[in-house]
């Protein structure tokens, strides 16, 4: 049995899952990030390490294992410790081990175990559909340099004042004067004047709003019947938190698109609604097993799609 792809199903919603007389998988919720070298955004993730020295057994993996395969807890245990040392003399070998969607581990020459994770799998689920993103960086142009050169080029040149004595100009002057001073005044009355006649026209001109929206009157031609639903008090409700994802989209049109070409094909799609990126999910279906989702997304690999991925959270 191979027990990794329990293991990367519980890192969806676990920090921590421990192999027991293995190790421990953690998980750290690194923020977006910006790579300046490339212009790259990257998404939100959880990053995969992993810690040699936590082997004791807190039940999470077995139990987890107990419930998809239908086995007993001591079983699960049992086929726990045989997988286990399957991978120790893997690595006793100086073999490198190999987990499908989790990570690489090899020895190196002083005999310690060197972790090295998947990068291309995203466990943080609330960054399911969000991909890296290259910007081509904003080329801003520098004009101070040419501004320089013209200055260069164009020098100002200073013409000595020349200095007369016209006696005439100083009643010209005194007359300018009284004639700047009677028009300052007169400006100052007039822009007065036209600020108050637009205060009075933008009053009249939200009066009549107002009085538009008071009038306005919104209703339904055919409104739906009301719907009457008959609730069993002991109905159980069934928990599917397996999903496959279809595709996360900006367009909620798109999203529609999407979820009518599944039903056409057979599909029982799920639309969600708008998730806190902006972005409308759909959904192949819902599953009660990691087992039965496991099932329907190699069907969907080979026949439909294969971007198509697993998401488990409890919707």
């Amino acid at each position: 049995m191979k027990i990794e792809n329990y293991i990367s199903a519980l890192l969806y919603r676990y920090q921590c899952v421990t192999v027991p007389g293995f190790g421990a998988f953690l998980t750290e919720i690194q923020s977006a990030q910006l790579n300046g070298s490339t212009n790259t955004f990257y998404p939100p993730k959880k990053l995969v390490s992993f810690n040699p020295h936590l082997k004791n057994n807190d039940g999470l993996l077995a139990n987890h294992i107990s419930l998809q395969e239908n086995i007993p807890y001591e079983d699960a245990v049992r086929t726990i410790q045989h997988e286990v040392g399957t991978w120790i003399e893997k690595l006793q070998r100086r073999e490198a081990l190999a987990l499908k969607n989790i990570g690489a581990i090899t020895v190196n020459t002083e005999f310690n175990w060197v972790f090295e994770p998947v990068t291309s799998v995203n466990y943080l689920s609330d960054s399911f559909g969000l991909t890296s993103v290259v910007s081509p960086s904003i080329k801003r142009e520098v004009l101070k340099a040419q501004v320089e050169e013209l200055e260069e080029k164009a020098p100002i040149i200073f013409t000595p004042e020349r200095k007369k004595n016209y006696t005439f100009l100083k009643y010209a002057a005194v007359f300018a004067l009284s004639l700047g001073v009677g028009g300052a005044t007169y400006n100052s009355y007039y822009n007065q004047q036209i600020e108050k006649e637009n205060i009075l026209v933008k009053k009249n001109v939200q009066e009549k709003v107002q009085h538009e929206i008071q009038q306005a009157t919104f209703f339904i031609e055919s409104p739906l019947p009301p719907v009457t639903l008959n609730v069993k008090n002991n109905q159980t409700k069934v928990v599917k938190p397996y999903h496959i994802m279809a595709g996360a989209f900006r367009s909620e049109a798109n999203a529609e698109r999407i979820f009518n070409e599944l039903t056409r094909l057979g599909y029982e799609p799920v639309r969600l609604e708008k998730n806190n990126f902006g972005l409308y999910p759909v959904l192949y279906g819902s599953f009660t097993s990691y087992a039965d989702a496991q099932e329907k997304l190699r069907e969907i690999h080979k026949h439909h799609n294969k971007e198509a991925w697993v998401l488990i959270k409890e919707l």
